[in-house]
């Protein structure tokens, strides 16, 4: 007598998302970064919040498109003791936003060495992930880095680009909703975020559109 058949696998478990999405905070040490995450994760702002030591992160559920997204965003520190901490961050990511402030020439200008470490850690030279370029603390009235300049270096990296105001809650919730609505329509991004699924090769070549380039307008960003 045959032994019966085994039983058949069991359905795979059951998440309480659709997608798993990893985003990356980036930028100079002090442009509020923390501030941004904390404003939209929270709804809060803390003039005298601390300086992040190594890595945070927070976790925020969206509807997007009728998908249930899990974003988890990492908030790196800016401090170049912290670089080699910070490159093992950047693996599985599908979005980076580089973070300035505009009453900081400095922090502008150090936004090449930050897109050079994208490039260098990134999936196709930083062909693979959407990037979007912030301009911080547009509340404050020393401005020095004119919004036309900080937009023209993202168009020329296909980057989007906004300016925002994590004290004022100016353009926060678009920063990130629009990285995450990118990434949901993106199908090579989407692929390998779906929970308990294996992870798919992706093609080595990334059409650099999915990076979109240029400014955002909504009527909550004071940008454009």
């Amino acid at each position: 007598m045959s032994a019966p058949p085994p039983p058949p696998p069991a359905p795979p478990k059951a998440f309480p998302y659709d997608h798993l999405f990893k985003l990356l905070m980036i930028g100079d040490a002090g442009v509020g970064k923390s501030s941004m995450l904390l404003r939209f994760t929270d709804d809060s702002f803390d003039e005298h919040i601390q300086s992040t030591i190594g890595v945070d992160f927070k976790v925020k559920h969206l509807d997007v498109a009728s998908k249930r997204i899990k974003l988890t965003i990492w908030d790196t520190a800016g401090q170049e003791r912290f670089r080699t901490l910070t490159s093992s961050y950047y693996r599985g990511a599908q979005g980076v936003v580089m973070v300035y402030d505009v009453t900081r020439r400095d922090s502008f200008e150090n936004l090449e060495q930050w897109l050079k470490e994208v490039k260098l850690y990134s999936p196709n030279n930083g062909e693979g992930v959407i990037k979007l370029l912030v301009g911080n603390k547009v509340d404050l009235q020393n401005k020095v880095v004119p919004r036309e300049e900080a937009e023209a270096w993202a168009r020329s990296q296909g980057m989007l680009f906004l300016e925002a105001s994590a004290k004022t809650r100016t353009g926060i919730k678009q920063c990130f909703m629009e990285v995450v609505q990118k990434i949901v329509e993106d199908p090579e991004l989407l692929v390998n975020t779906v929970p308990g699924r294996p992870k798919i090769a992706l093609t080595a070549e990334k059409k650099k559109s999915s990076s979109g380039g240029g400014s955002l307008m909504d009527d909550e960003s004071g940008c454009c």
